[in-house]
């Protein structure tokens, strides 16, 4: 199979254990319970978490975000981005190693399957190197029909967060969710079937600027030369040298040498650490690839405090407070009014002067109750207002006419501003339009 640019030089890594692939398998399983849990959760009467997108709302914690929401969506969007910029300067990166989707779903569903199928990687390079054999085939379609399976869990799960999961997996969802799941389902297990590393070396942009972001104080895995080198020979292992023993590199699921320096297909997943501590601790010596920083390879102190850490430290605070005074200003209901197309007044029989809208009223109150809404206006003396009844419950949202009559006078200009008062028994919303009459218009007529 062939890459981007040369012969695919396909990587079998070789299974590892240690301290470090421990904490692997409980990020993991937090992750895979937010996935497989979350989205069956409901808090009030409402999912913990989903993207509604046919109805433009967001239900997250028990709380209720609509389109009005969007300037709270961009401080969270602009709160992630930077908040990856701050942890990389920190700790490089450790979000590939133990929260990427990509590192999760490989280490834990389909290394663990391709080994349970066809062996470890002396045993599967052997096979594929060999001819196409009964045995070489069973084990291959059972494999990929195991991968296949894997991408549809996951992708129904996924598709979860935004069809709901009841839904979804009872088969009662539309037509077009089932066919995003069947693209995710395809994407997946052409991922995990072929694409699996090229994915973080060609697609991924964040190796490409991650090197922006990292200086000599950024924690990374890195192999200590001045310890190692030279490698081999009769007394490394006495001396703890490296005793060039290569499984850092067998294990690497990159299959990158990380003896060779800082290299951008590195995703910081530490199997390199836990294998260089297996040869080295029964040698009774110190791994020699390590969780380090380079100030520190140099003698030098690392300094958790620079320029960048506060800049990018700086911003995230200041993206919190605002987004927390978004989400302190916001309102249980949403309440619009206009005008009704074509309309500007109408003159009643009795003389009155009569302007028609249309008042829609959205209730965000993530609360299962039935909720009224009363109507006033200020700006006009002696206005009558008719509108039907408003009771919604949660989520629910509803148009109504809105019709507010004058009687006749002489001293209303053509335009007057007006304020539409919608109040909940909890809290009120003010909406700003004109009333439109004909005094000026017939005053310029009799003169």
């Amino acid at each position: 199979m062939l890459g981007f640019a040369h012969k695919r030089q396909w990587v079998y890594a070789q299974a590892i254990k240690g301290r470090f692939q421990w904490w692997h398998r409980l990020a993991s399983f937090f992750l895979h319970l937010w996935l497989f849990v979350g989205p069956w959760l409901v808090v009030g009467g409402h999912p913990l978490m989903r993207v509604d997108l046919p109805a433009r709302r967001v239900y997250a914690f028990g709380a209720i975000f609509t389109a009005s929401d969007t300037i709270l969506l961009l401080l969270i969007l602009l709160f992630l981005a930077f908040a990856l910029f701050f942890f990389t300067s920190l700790w490089g990166r450790l979000w590939c190693g133990y929260a990427c989707p990509q590192t999760v779903f490989l280490e834990e569903w389909i290394r663990p399957l391709e080994r349970w199928i066809e062996g470890d990687r002396n045993a599967r390079m052997r096979r594929d190197n060999g001819p196409w054999t009964l045995d070489r085939l069973w084990r291959k379609t059972a494999k990929w029909a195991l991968f296949l399976a894997a991408a549809f869990v996951i992708s129904m799960a996924m598709v979860s967060f935004f069809a709901g999961a009841k839904e979804l997996w009872t088969g009662q969802a539309g037509p077009s969710e089932y066919t995003l799941v069947g693209i995710f389902t395809v994407g997946l297990f052409l991922d995990f079937a072929w694409f699996r590393e090229q994915f973080c070396n060609y697609l991924c942009p964040y190796a490409r600027f991650q090197s922006a972001l990292i200086d000599d104080d950024t924690l990374q895995i890195s192999y200590d030369p001045a310890r190692g080198e030279p490698r081999g020979g009769t007394l490394a292992k006495t001396e703890g040298r490296c005793v060039d023993c290569n499984l850092c590199v067998v294990v690497c699921p990159q299959g990158i040498d990380i003896r060779e320096g800082f290299q951008l297909e590195c995703i910081a997943c530490a199997r390199c650490i836990d294998a260089c501590e297996h040869v080295m601790g029964k040698l009774g010596h110190p791994s020699l690839v390590e969780y380090t920083t380079l100030a520190a390879q140099q003698g030098r102190r690392a300094h958790l405090l620079r320029p960048r850490t506060v800049v990018y430290g700086g911003i995230l605070t200041g993206l919190t407070a605002a987004a927390i005074a978004v989400v302190a200003g916001r309102t249980s209901f949403e309440a619009t009014v206009n005008r009704a197309p074509g309309s500007l007044y109408t003159l009643d029989s009795d003389g009155s002067v009569r302007n028609t809208y249309f008042l829609r009223v959205t209730n965000n109150d993530p609360r299962a109750e039935t909720v009224p809404f009363r109507v006033r206006v200020e700006g006009l003396e002696d206005a009558q207002v008719l509108t039907d009844e408003i009771r919604l419950g949660s989520t629910e949202e509803r148009t109504v006419p809105l019709v507010i009559r004058i009687p006749e006078s002489e001293h209303h200009g053509r335009t007057i501003p007006i304020e539409v008062h919608v109040s909940s028994p909890r809290e009120e919303r003010v909406l700003h339009t004109t009333f439109k009459t004909a005094d000026e218009l017939a005053r310029a007529e009799d003169e």
